[in-house]
């Protein structure tokens, strides 16, 4: 198996944390720096492949504070604004990659991708050098991938009216934006050893897990996670 090094580029609400407004901290500690959080986005790689999730509103500045500047494939969680609204910021990847970047997501997912972002779907051209647009080519995912030297499971995840996907890279999972899942995606989850799971807070909300509820699943599920990394999706309280 493979190494596997994966970056968190943003873990905060889906309107940034802070939120804008005078009362965007709530009860968070704004002098805690950590505090400060991007929309939610990863960056998978190992020696022979380099994958982004998501491109969120934030992608520009994420990037460059990563110091990320060549991808070989993006892949959607779902199509949520603060998961895909970044988008146009990949057109500097495209130029250095000189042509499209492959994009991997549900059908449903891309989908709507194309309809909302028609242009970038476009084929590719490089006749005014001086020109810089975002180019995808899709891909439907219906079972592994197998992307370089590395296999990616995907498993459905109730989120609300959207459904979304999680991710297995090798004993790394991730899962985003998720209300329940279901026995096949448990399953799918066994063996692992990091999970980044979703959690808004501690109280229950419609279409995100809360804090009793992802630790039911750590434990009752006997996944054996060694972290339970804790994304709060909105500013309530100090992670």
């Amino acid at each position: 198996m493979c190494k596997v090094k994966v970056t968190v580029l943003g873990c905060g609400s889906s309107g940034g944390t802070p939120l804008v407004g005078p009362d965007g901290w709530a009860d968070i500690d704004r002098n805690d720096p950590k505090n400060w959080r991007r929309r939610p986005s990863i960056f998978v790689e190992t020696d022979k492949i380099r994958i982004l999730v998501d491109t969120s509103p934030d992608l520009r500045a994420q990037l460059i504070d990563a110091e990320i500047w060549d991808i070989d494939a993006i892949l959607y969680t779902h199509a949520h604004a603060d998961h895909v609204n970044g988008i146009d910021d990949i057109r500097s990847l495209n130029h250095r990659a000189g042509g499209p970047i492959d994009a991997y997501a549900s059908r449903d997912t891309l989908e709507t991708l194309q309809e909302r972002f028609a242009y970038v779907f476009e084929p590719y051209r490089t006749v005014n050098p001086q020109f810089w647009r975002p180019c995808l080519t899709p891909h439907v995912i219906d079972g592994p991938l197998q992307l370089g030297d590395l296999e990616i499971l995907s498993y459905a995840q109730e989120h609300g009216r959207m459904p979304s996907l999680g991710f297995r890279f090798g004993k790394f999972a991730y899962s985003t934006d998720v209300k329940t899942l279901s026995d096949e995606a448990f399953e799918l989850l066994d063996g692992i050893d990091t999970w980044i799971v979703d959690t808004l807070g501690e109280f229950v909300h419609p279409t995100h897990s809360h804090l009793d509820q992802t630790l039911e699943w750590i434990v009752h599920r006997h996944l054996g996670v060694r972290a339970i990394p804790r994304r709060p999706v909105h500013p309530s309280g100090d992670p």
